[in-house]
């Protein structure tokens, strides 16, 4: 097991590079020049040159690459144009905001697409499967960003119930010690604070969420309806057993591999698909932070955020890769 692991981590090492050079090619080949942007339109020529030289922009297109590759391998992505600090540096402060998020959104679509996904393939076209089959197809229909203006409109904007953006209220939380908020005011014991990130993060997670609770609500669907025809899952019924242990303990757990499959890929996709959401609430994540950096021409940031989120990829499926020999013991062997 662990071997197979380790080639899959060598295997991603190309991966990464072919990732970091179209980002790295891509991001020059934009129309703009981050000098202008950050210094003006008025600044002279000569400030230009100063400021390209300090950022190592006026070097060749393939220096600037191999020395971005050099640093990256020490774990260094440079110096942000905008921000004047390491990049690392800035993802950090941001990154903690998306990764709250995405656990708040995959457990609101776990918690809705797997009870609801398993009881309408154990009982196919009756009223529960057709409200299943309409739930799912809404979520994989409904733009995440045209949900989240929805969801402001009525909830905020109408009902006056949750607050349309932002993290947390001016004054409310404590000290930021982790950067994640709920976790820091659980710790200090503040519940005000935690109330009031609950409330801030519901609406910017079911937006995010809802797209995700449609898939794997499809999945489990069809995971179980495949397993329902199983030899031992007509055993367990043959022995007298009740039809909900039938259905989950035995139909539901032989249906987890795709499930994990989908709730593993769709939380990189959530870190990575954050953007617009975040951008809509104002949530101060690595989403919103790739928007400014991308609207500043700020090379090294661009593509700081863009490979942290490739590693969070393969992080991802080689999590996903263990989970499947502890769920079928069989992928062990």
């Amino acid at each position: 097991m662990s071997a197979y692991l380790i080639r899959r981590l060598a295997g991603t090492v190309p991966v990464l590079l072919l990732i970091s050079l179209l980002v790295f090619l891509l991001i020059h080949a934009a129309p703009g020049d981050p000098t202008l942007l950050l210094l003006g339109e008025e600044t002279n020529a000569a400030e230009v040159a100063r400021a390209k030289e300090r950022w190592g922009l006026d070097r060749p297109l393939y220096v600037q690459y191999l020395k971005f590759l050099a640093a990256a391998a020490a774990g260094d992505f440079g110096k942000s144009f905008k921000y004047a600090e390491p990049v690392i540096g800035v993802i950090k402060t941001r990154l903690p905001a998306t990764i709250e998020l995405a656990i708040f959104s995959i457990i609101i679509a776990t918690l809705l697409a797997i009870p609801l996904g398993v009881w309408a393939g154990s009982r196919p076209n009756s009223w529960i499967d057709n409200l299943g089959t309409t739930c799912g197809l809404f979520g994989i229909s409904m733009p995440s960003f045209w949900l989240a203006i929805m969801l402001i409109l009525l909830l905020a904007g109408a009902l006056n119930i949750l607050p349309t953006s932002g993290r947390s209220t001016y004054g409310v939380a404590g000290p930021e010690r982790t950067g994640f908020y709920l976790f820091d005011s659980l710790m200090q014991k503040n519940w005000p604070a935690v109330w009031d990130m609950l409330t801030h993060v519901f609406m910017p997670a079911l937006a995010l969420g809802v797209n995700m609770l449609g898939i794997l609500m499809r999945v489990t669907r069809s995971a179980v309806l495949e397993v329902m025809n199983e030899e031992y899952v007509v055993t367990a019924r043959a022995k007298g057993l009740a039809e909900k242990n039938v259905v989950w303990r035995h139909v539901a757990s032989n249906a987890l591999i795709p499930v994990i499959t989908v709730v593993g890929l769709e939380l990189g996709t959530l870190l990575s698909g954050s953007i617009i959401v975040e951008t809509v609430f104002a949530w101060p994540g690595s989403g919103s932070l790739l928007i400014t950096a991308l609207n500043a021409r700020d090379y090294p940031l661009v593509t700081g955020v863009v490979m942290t989120y490739t590693m969070a990829f393969v992080a991802i499926n080689l999590i996903i890769d263990g989970l499947y020999a502890i769920v079928d013991p069989r992928i062990r062997y």
